[in-house]
């Protein structure tokens, strides 16, 4: 197994005079974001789902690191509600342009994956899916370009994808189409909002370990999918902080449309 390398000392270069809105961010990969981008600079935003006892709390812990990280509260704003609502993007958008001015990247992040055989799921799994994964991301996405086109001089918007946007999972057939559309609307908003300066590119994470897929993980699964991905290990959330950090700052300025995978090389050893 080759080790995790991690780094946190503060960054304050690349998102300094940013103001970053992610959705889904109190755990997993969006609280991973948000947190490298707080040390590149940026001032933080976030949706949370208030229904969830446990984002609830996961929230104060975030709270808590990005305080330390900047020093003080109000480079900090969390908005309530669930993303699957179309209203809830629009109103991180208000809320986030209301306290810090503007808007100058925005992490479409909020997702679910709740594993279910195809013959036998249920109704209600599958709206709920799409809705939370792909209409509330359209919506939100949407939102975002709209304040952005308003402020005049572009902007980045991040579409969390999935390696599963690209290859089939049994228990995920109402979860992987939503995957192959958010990185097919980010290819879309980028043709559509190019004229504005927008740029929108797609991060396709592998096999990351999340709350999301914690229990599927466990054991002997989790070891036989870490022994295919060449880099020998599972991926972690801080391991989308950096490709994230990178699309949304200016060294990225030309990059749109674009499909980043991030999977340690799982992708290319599949057989």
């Amino acid at each position: 197994m080759h080790p995790i390398v991690n780094n946190h000392a503060p960054v304050t270069t690349l998102l300094v005079g940013k103001v970053v809105a992610i959705t889904g961010a109190t755990s997993g990969i969006g609280r991973g974001i948000a947190l490298e981008m707080a040390r590149h600079g940026a001032k933080i935003a976030i949706n949370y789902y208030d229904a969830d006892p446990a984002q609830i709390a996961n929230l104060a812990d975030l709270t808590r690191e990005i305080s330390n990280i900047k020093g003080e509260k109000s480079s900090f704003l969390a908005v309530p509600g669930d993303i699957a609502v179309p209203e809830t993007g629009r109103a991180l958008v208000r809320e986030t342009v209301s306290k810090f001015g503007r808007l100058d990247v925005f992490v479409s992040n909020a997702g679910i994956c709740p594993f279910y055989d195809f013959l036998s799921i249920p109704e209600n799994v599958v709206y709920k899916t799409v809705h939370t994964n792909l209409t509330g991301a359209y919506f939100a996405i949407q939102a975002a370009a709209r304040q952005m086109k308003e402020q005049g001089d572009g902007g980045s918007i991040i579409g969390i994808a999935s390696i599963s946007a690209l290859v089939g999972g049994g228990e995920q057939t109402h979860y992987t189409p939503t995957k192959a559309g958010i990185l097919s609307l980010m290819q879309s908003c980028a043709v559509a909002l190019g004229q504005y300066g927008i740029r929108c590119n797609a991060l396709l994470p592998g096999t990351i370990q999340t709350a999301i897929n914690e229990d599927d993980l466990k054991g002997e699964k989790g070891d036989k999918m870490a022994a295919g991905i060449p880099l020998g290990r599972l991926g972690v959330p801080e391991d989308l902080a950096g490709p994230a950090v990178f699309l949304a700052s200016d060294l990225s300025r030309y990059v749109t449309g674009a499909q980043l995978l991030v999977d340690g090389g799982l992708f290319v050893n599949l057989q």
